[in-house]
């Protein structure tokens, strides 16, 4: 059983009481104008939840045949809108076609520079091109064999066709699994087995850094990989479909192999939407863990839809003006949500950039915030405090004044990246959406709404409409205010999964037999008095050190909160004395160097803001930590390194193998 962890001191370091109220310009025009209308709507939402979602149903979503019953509940299966058909690409872009957004931009990409002196290549879509292009698309796949029910792999980069292929799937009514473009070869073949896909699409590679991701070779490998027993794990693959992207030579099969530009050259672009089930499977996303097979992430069509358009709306308070720009990769959860489902859906516009953050310069996003006039920036916590590291002097070289709300998303923020995101980048003007949520749950969870929640830094603030967060202990007993323990939700929700593909007894154990009657996150949390929910952490991340449970991010925001650090990981390995040790790896700002106090000043800085107790044990600076091209530091490298272990697990996804080596090797 996992263990709760402790009271969060994290009001140490964020001074829980400062509070940032919404702008009232801001509020005036906002979806939810007040903190009052905000509790009202909650309210509603959770006393009569099937009158809600199906008052929203009606409003937001377009039905080929209405539902007979709204929620089907018996733990752990949900069925939201029994009998209700609809389909995922029609409420996402022929719905948009009879209205004044036809000729309006739906997306806008950016692809990678290929140097500094060479702009990246840019194409926009109006909805009406872009339904033209799913179509056409949609009917390639028929062709290519795939029908209703068939599994369909997306392996692409950061390009609208990635887009373009999801919305194409779910208007044929084949249910895609994307694979984001940094996995492995064993990656691409474990997720075929699992999902046992018909097809594959990919491309014959991308950049990132100026160099080319081998896509097609990493699908060729996977194509040939076989299990213990000799058999191919990926003979359910009949066709393959290649995007010409990066113009390298690949290996091409006659007869298996498909060119997409030679297939949508011949294919029509009447392809009507197919009716589909409400309940009927729209993707598989698979996390993975450092052990284990990954979990196959089952998402329906008319629940996850709604919640993500509803969710994206109302979070990030989505004008007819907007320039929305969500930086995640759309083979996470968040590129699905609030990329493409969330953001189309709801008619916006959404940025697409395909490469990395400081390439060819550390100006990158911003010159594309200025470039595009950028409205809306929904980026990562390590992102973020990689902005804060390689110094104010970039963002500053540009004009941001277009952006008019931010937002957080993947970890717990610390207090002090939050501040210098507003004030660096948001010039105070702009209110912080700080998002938890998980694959799992669809779409955002707790969140401020802009105009009418005030925000604390660090803070994900209260749940969204229908959710029913609450802290409890081992017994799954709510615990008080103030006080550490396991973030659980206690009713369904229209977003949430429907299990995991293949597996229906994991999905019990993982997520509904550690509290009873409850969905169980594996995050750690507190509430403050006024409500407010902190999370603290993975509750594998809480570390019981001499007998008392330290959070790691708890310790990793109070390093942060140094002046001379620009970003921290802490993980913890075995210690014969106290059963566990902290081991801080220390990333400091531009210019800082390291003197022979440093050490010892950063642990009384923990010491200080925390307790004695959560002081680190080591500290080891770094030029830069292992993080994945997401944005995630990959802690559990951390761990091993800090243990002294071999490193073991899949390293593909790495940004940079080189951190890893020096961090493993730091005297050589």
């Amino acid at each position: 059983m996992a263990q709760i962890p402790a009271t969060s001191s994290i009001e140490s370091v964020s001074t829980e009481k400062r509070v940032f109220a919404p702008p009232k310009a801001f509020s005036k025009t906002a979806q939810v104008k007040s903190l009052a209308e905000y509790r009202k709507l909650y309210k509603e939402s959770i006393t009569a939840p099937e009158k809600f979602w199906a008052k929203q149903a009606k409003q937001e979503l377009v039905w080929s045949r209405p539902w007979k019953k709204v929620l089907e509940w018996k733990e752990p299966v949900a069925k939201w809108f029994v009998g209700g058909q609809l389909n995922v690409s029609e409420n996402c872009l022929d719905r948009h076609l009879g209205t004044a957004r036809a000729n309006k931009a739906a997306l806008i990409w950016e692809g990678e520079p290929a140097a500094e002196d060479r702009p990246g290549e840019r194409r926009v879509l109006t909805y009406k091109q872009l339904h033209h292009e799913v179509c056409r698309f949609g009917n390639v796949l028929k062709q290519a064999g795939a029908t209703k029910g068939d599994r369909v792999l997306i392996y692409l980069p950061m390009v609208p066709e990635a887009a373009i292929a999801m919305l194409a799937c779910a208007r044929i009514g084949a249910v895609h699994s994307v694979v984001f473009g940094g996995f492995s070869a064993q990656s691409v073949a474990d997720r075929i087995f699992d999902s046992q896909a018909k097809l594959v699409i990919t491309a014959d590679g991308g950049f990132r850094r100026g160099a080319v991701v081998p896509l097609k070779q990493n699908v060729d490998a996977a194509l040939e990989l076989k299990n213990a027993q000799g058999e191919l794990l990926t003979k359910s693959i009949e066709k393959v479909v290649v995007l010409r992207r990066a113009g390298n030579e690949i290996n091409f099969q006659a007869g298996r192999d498909l060119w997409w530009h030679e297939e949508i050259a011949k294919a029509s672009a009447n392809c009507p939407a197919v009716p589909m089930d409400s309940e009927a499977p729209l993707f598989i996303l698979y996390t993975s863990g450092s052990t284990g097979k990954p979990k196959g992430i089952l998402h329906t069509t008319g629940g996850y839809l709604l919640y993500a358009k509803l969710t994206a709306r109302y979070v990030f308070d989505l004008r007819e003006e907007d320039v929305y720009w969500c930086t995640a990769d759309i083979g996470w959860v968040t590129g699905h949500s609030y990329v493409v489902y969330g953001p189309l859906a709801n008619g916006a516009t959404s940025l697409m950039y395909e490469g990395a953050p400081n390439f060819p310069e550390a100006d990158r996003f911003w010159s594309i915030v200025e470039r595009y006039g950028v409205t809306t920036l929904y980026t990562a916590p390590t992102a973020i405090r990689a902005f804060m590291k390689w110094g104010v002097e970039w963002p500053k070289k540009h004009d941001l004044s277009s952006l008019r709300l931010l937002g957080s998303v993947g970890e717990p923020i610390n207090p002090e990246a939050w501040i210098w995101y507003y004030e660096t980048i948001g010039g105070k003007r702009c209110p912080i959406v700080d998002t938890w949520w998980q694959t799992e749950t669809g779409g955002i969870m707790i969140s401020p709404l802009p105009g009418a929640i005030p925000t604390k830094p660090g803070s994900a603030s209260l749940p969204f409409f229908g959710i029913v967060p609450e802290v409890v202990d081992d017994a799954g007993r709510p615990v008080p205010r103030n006080s550490g323990g396991k973030l659980v939700v206690r009713k369904p929700w229209p977003g949430m999964l429907r299990g995991l593909w293949g597996d229906p007894k994991r999905y019990q154990q993982v997520y509904w037999t550690e509290v009873a009657g409850s969905y169980f996150t594996g995050d750690g949390c507190r509430q403050d008095k006024d409500g407010y929910f902190w999370i603290v952490g993975r509750i594998d991340d809480v570390l019981n050190v001499a007998g008392h449970r330290i959070g790691t991010a708890e310790v990793e925001s109070a390093l942060v909160s140094h002046q001379k650090v620009a970003e921290a990981a802490v993980v913890g390995r075995p210690d014969d004395l106290k059963g566990q040790a902290l081991v801080a790896f220390v990333t400091l700002k531009s210019g800082v160097k390291v003197d022979p106090g440093l050490q010892d000043e950063l642990r009384q800085h923990v010491a200080k803001e925390i307790g004695p107790v959560a002081k680190p044990d080591d500290i080891r600076f770094a030029e830069a930590l292992p993080k994945t091209r997401s944005g995630k530091i990959m802690r559990r490298l951390l761990k091993q390194i800090a243990s002294g272990a071999e490193i073991k697990g899949d390293t593909t996804t790495l940004e940079d193998l080189n951190v890893l080596a020096k961090l493993a090797a730091p005297d050589e």
